[in-house]
């Protein structure tokens, strides 16, 4: 269930303020009344039993405990749910004999009459039925909704408040975003009252550590940056000699646009929000499994539940190709998920002998969770227009590297470092070999894309070298890594040149060669991990990992 909307604390000081005192009161009314809509929704007992030490006896005892709970949710589509479904077979049933036996007769017209009175009377009870079971849940939507709106317009005049000395509009823009991003990290820590003023207190201090990031960001991403800002500086000029060249102005800034997430803050953290909580429910299915299955013994093989939050934002924005809010994604949201996890139960029943000599089964269930990472799925699904849409959203990560700040992801992206490499001249002597290294040295930088074959969409490892060779000679076209391992001749370590290609195997799980690159000599090569970069093939990973080298002919 999300986490209810908190109260807001404001100080005396506060609440009296002519400038606070409007939006505190409206921040209070928008409380009360969703307290009084999460008051209507139905409840029911659950037991609990806790454990207690005796005082008298010393033994741990049971105590029986009754919570009052919400009920759940009912479905949107209550057919399965309520006591019609008896009726409406009934009612199919009969409109199939009338149909089968139908003539022109004056019954026949009647009887079908009568048909279409039933349905209807069927359709309008159910919808009925079910706006009635929703309505309470609905209401204290809607008055979340609102709470949420008034909280963070109270915050953002109380943030205005205090810096009497005013700000410029991008700073007061960032210093909005920052707001609503601690409101939903305070609405997620499940606190029904929070003071005002801590929240803006984190949201001053992130703003200024957002600024931090940005700068970092762009200096880690400066070839991207500069073409963006090399175009926005041309613009600037061409329309102060051309005022007239508005089209032009208009197409070079779309570029920029293009790369930008369209969508509000509010509803890309609350589209995050919705795919924890899916993530959140998995853990406690799996975490509860053993309370609530009775097998004698379990097995878990269980892959880590996470995603990358700029994955599932970009390929949102990717298959909306515009502006979308949370609503709009919540069934793209739920099919990312079921793609992304693959939760197996698998029971397995032995032969057991007791003490007594007496044979009886013993279940054994195992329980599998395969996370097929979020960054597998683009290519699976989006069109290759959308793919490459997805892939300048992720290069740019929408151009709000601030979005996402406090996610263990967002380091890979800020402080990304990679070696950086000058190939030897002599190694360039090679015609070929400088073919190669002219067309891979161009994508130094782009992002790993599970499926990418092009700088369009950008790469993966096997895309990347496929790209490189298929523009410098020769003629492969889009293969795996195991397929390129298969059209080299294997050379030894001690053979190996500049322009050979490098196999790596268990890299994850697949059979043959799982990853590949470009041997550059001096024990580097060049490859697409994340992003595209230089790398010391003996390093601990890739040297645990090292399958052979191959020369393609």
């Amino acid at each position: 269930m999300p986490k209810k909307s908190p109260r807001l604390l404001f100080t005396d000081e506060e609440r009296q303020s002519p400038e606070l005192k409007r939006a505190v009161k409206k921040a209070d009314k928008a409380a009360n009344k969703l307290e009084q809509a999460e008051a209507r929704i139905p409840k029911k007992k659950i037991k609990k039993k806790q454990r207690f030490i005796d005082k008298k006896s010393g033994k741990v005892k049971t105590k029986i405990m009754f919570e009052e709970i919400d009920k759940k949710r009912p479905s949107s589509n209550l057919w399965s749910e309520i006591g019609t479904a008896s009726a409406q077979i009934t009612a199919g049933a009969a409109v199939k004999v009338l149909r089968d036996g139908e003539d022109d007769s004056a019954a026949a017209s009647a009887a079908h009459s009568v048909e279409k009175t039933a349905e209807t009377s069927i359709r309008t009870a159910t919808f009925t039925y079910r706006s009635s079971k929703l309505k309470p849940y609905k209401d204290a939507d809607k008055a979340e909704k609102q709470a949420d709106k008034a909280n963070i317009r109270a915050l953002d005049k109380q943030a205005n408040y205090q810096d009497r000395n005013g700000s410029n509009p991008q700073s007061k823009r960032q210093q909005k975003r920052a707001i609503k991003k601690e409101y939903a990290k305070a609405k997620r820590s499940g606190a029904t009252t929070k003071k005002a003023s801590e929240i803006t207190k984190e949201a001053s201090k992130g703003t200024a550590e957002t600024s931090k990031k940005v700068v970092e960001f762009i200096g880690r991403h400066k070839t991207t940056f500069a073409v963006i800002g090399g175009i926005a500086a041309v613009i600037v000029i061409i329309s102060c000699i051309f005022s007239s060249c508005s089209v032009m102005f208009q197409g070079a800034s779309s570029a920029i646009a293009g790369s930008t997430y369209p969508s509000e803050d509010s509803e890309m953290l609350a589209a995050e929000e919705r795919y924890k909580e899916l993530e959140q429910e998995l853990s406690d299915y799996i975490s509860n499994f053993e309370s609530t299955h009775s097998y004698d013994e379990y097995v878990y093989e269980l892959d880590d539940i996470e995603h990358d939050p700029y994955v599932l934002v970009s390929v949102l924005t990717a298959i909306k190709q515009g502006a979308w809010t949370a609503a709009d994604v919540e069934t793209d949201l739920t099919d990312l998920f079921a793609k992304q996890y693959t939760l197996t139960e698998v029971v397995t029943t032995e032969q057991r002998t007791g003490a007594d000599g007496s044979t009886y089964d013993y279940y054994i269930c195992t329980v599998t969770l395969v996370n097929n990472n979020l960054s597998h799925i683009p290519s699976d699904i989006l069109t290759q227009d959308q793919l490459e849409l997805y892939a300048t959203y992720m290069k740019t990560l929408g151009n709000r590297p601030d979005l996402f700040g406090d996610s263990v992801y967002v380091d890979k992206y800020i402080n990304t470092e990679y070696e950086d490499y000058t190939i030897p001249p002599e190694a360039l002597s090679d015609d070929r070999f400088a073919a190669m290294m002219d067309e891979a040295t161009k994508y130094l930088g782009y992002p790993y894309v599970w499926g990418g074959s092009t700088p369009a969409t950008s790469f993966d490892c096997s895309g990347f070298v496929c790209w490189v060779v298929n523009h410098s000679g020769w003629s492969v076209g889009r293969t795996t890594a195991e397929c390129l391992r298969q059209l080299c001749v294997r050379v030894s370590p001690e053979e190996a040149r500049p322009g050979d290609l490098i196999f790596f195997e268990g890299t994850y799980d697949t059979a043959g060669a799982s990853h590949v690159g470009i041997y550059v000599g001096d024990n580097k090569m060049i490859h697409c991990g994340d992003p595209i970069q230089y790398a010391n093939i003996n390093s601990s990973y890739f040297s645990s990992h090292f399958m052979q080298f191959g020369r393609l002919q």
